[in-house]
């Protein structure tokens, strides 16, 4: 990628992790790099949302999450097929899975696509853009490795939902922060209060 991605997806799936999506948006949202964030929640993702982070109902999610509002992010419903980032000719510069259920990944590894979210991703693979599933499940049976190998040869990255311990973080808004900043440093968007290993 030759230039930051300035227009991203970002989706969320029914695996535990609802913090590391906060700490994610809420670093695009402040990135001004990034102009346009297209944001999918599935139907799983909402209940576990409501369980890890207290949010009550579906309204006004994203600021909800981000505990403020937000002009970039815009909401997809998962339903909408129709949506935007369901075709290619819209000019997405990646997508993000995160947390990505191992059920997701099955469907973008075999080229299922029901609804928006695996649309969006298999718009990706075919267009060859970065998609980046942060695959949260342990531990792993042989078909999520073959699912987790195949999206891969398909042009994914497997990012699994793995935090860093080498930097000492003190609390779990530092670990999920920092993850974060690993995954945007993945697509072309470093950020510059990310930790850096010194050796």
């Amino acid at each position: 990628m030759t230039q930051p991605p300035l227009n991203l997806t970002i989706a969320t799936t029914g695996a535990s992790g609802a913090l590391f999506l906060r700490k994610l948006l809420l670093a695009v949202d402040r990135d001004k790099r990034v102009q346009t964030v297209n944001f999918i929640a599935s139907d799983a993702a909402l209940r576990v949302i409501a369980e890890e982070l207290g949010l009550r109902g579906r309204s006004d999610l994203t600021g909800q999450i981000l505990r403020r509002s937000s002009r970039k992010i815009r909401s997809q419903t998962n339903a909408d097929i129709g949506a935007n980032v369901a075709s290619g000719s819209y000019p997405a510069d990646a997508m993000i899975v995160i947390p990505c259920s191992v059920g997701t990944l099955a469907r973008d590894a075999n080229g299922i696509a029901p609804h928006l979210i695996e649309r969006a991703a298999d718009v990706c693979l075919k267009e060859r853009r970065p998609l980046v599933l942060c695959v949260r499940e342990t531990p792993l049976n042989k078909i999520h490795i073959r699912n987790m190998y195949r999206a891969a040869d398909a042009g994914a990255t497997i990012f699994p939902l793995i935090p860093a311990y080498y930097f000492r973080p003190a609390t779990l808004d530092q670990m999920a922060h920092e993850f974060a900043c690993r995954v945007l440093a993945h697509i072309g968007l470093p950020q510059a209060d990310a930790y850096q290993w010194k050796g």
